[in-house]
């Protein structure tokens, strides 16, 4: 970001998450990392889950900012959370190195968000059956996964907060999304469940972001780029500001509009994590500016 870009942003709320645990898979870097900052600036600790070694100093780093700047406990732990011995590292780290909840004095998961995502953007004729197993695995089974492994510390009294995160891509029918638009899909019909599911623990929500300004976006098809690009006419909140960075110009010039910056994204999973969306669950928040409106 340019030294002179000021991008404008609400200051974080009161700290009404103090004590509490999340675990946000896909942590180290992009939406993942915004969500964790969010989170502990209104007072939660954070279990940064994330899933190759050279995600090691990102994660390292992120945890110490955290504890610096808010005070929190974060820890970084690096386990693949489609496997049992993945989830199984994530539930016993957190169980470790977390604070008990004051008031049951037990270990408790209070918020879980879904952002870890393998992104797959290709023509139809040219998906097979290995990257379908990869991506659904990352995708789909991941998430159920971990979901199941943090059941048994989920709160007893509908304070928690699960948020799974989706892609426009599976709305509108974005082009080469066959196989990740469809693991997307999956997701918003597992959100529905188990707001059903889990009533009496958590409320569980959707959001389904457009394109954002990050690691993924960057390296994307630039086909997909510019299938994606046809709707920015259409997007209302697409149009280029003079607080933009300069990157985001860049890539406003080329397909004729911006996409959203990961703290935009994170900004929304924090307001799903409030105690004010406590009579919000299985819902599908749009978080894309407009391309997909909520109905």
């Amino acid at each position: 970001m340019a030294s002179n870009t000021k991008i404008p942003t609400i200051a974080p709320s009161a700290r009404h998450h103090e004590g509490k645990v999340a675990i946000i898979t896909g942590a180290s870097r992009s939406i993942g990392a915004a969500i964790a900052r969010n989170l502990a600036a209104k007072g939660s600790n954070v279990v940064i889950v994330y899933l190759t070694e050279n995600s090691d100093p990102l994660a390292a780093k992120l945890a110490e900012e955290l504890t610096s700047a808010h005070g929190v406990v974060a820890i970084p732990v690096r386990a693949d959370f489609t496997t049992a011995e993945g989830v199984q590292k994530i539930v016993t780290e957190a169980k470790g190195k977390m604070p008990v909840n004051t008031k049951t004095g037990k270990f408790q998961v209070d918020i879980l968000v879904h952002s870890a995502a393998l992104f797959h953007a290709m023509p139809l004729e040219a998906c097979n059956l290995e990257d379908f197993q990869k991506v659904y695995a990352i995708n789909v089974w991941g998430p159920i996964n971990l979901t199941q492994a943090v059941k048994p510390y989920l709160p007893t009294d509908r304070s928690g907060r699960i948020v799974n995160i989706s892609s426009v891509g599976s709305k509108v029918g974005l082009q080469y999304l066959t196989l990740y638009g469809g693991s997307k899909g999956a997701l918003e019909a597992m959100t529905r469940t188990w707001a059903r599911e889990l009533a009496e623990q958590a409320t569980v929500n959707c959001i389904n972001p457009g394109s954002t300004m990050t690691d993924m976006y960057r390296d994307a098809n630039p086909a997909a780029k510019q299938a994606n690009a046809l709707f920015n006419p259409l997007v209302p909140l697409s149009p280029l500001r003079e607080w933009d960075t300069e990157e985001q110009r860049k890539f406003g010039e080329m397909y004729g509009g911006r996409v959203a910056y990961p703290e935009e994204i994170a900004g929304i999973v924090g307001m799903i994590c409030s105690p004010e969306s406590a009579w919000m669950t299985g819902s599908l928040i749009s978080a894309n500016g407009g391309q997909w409106m909520s109905s």
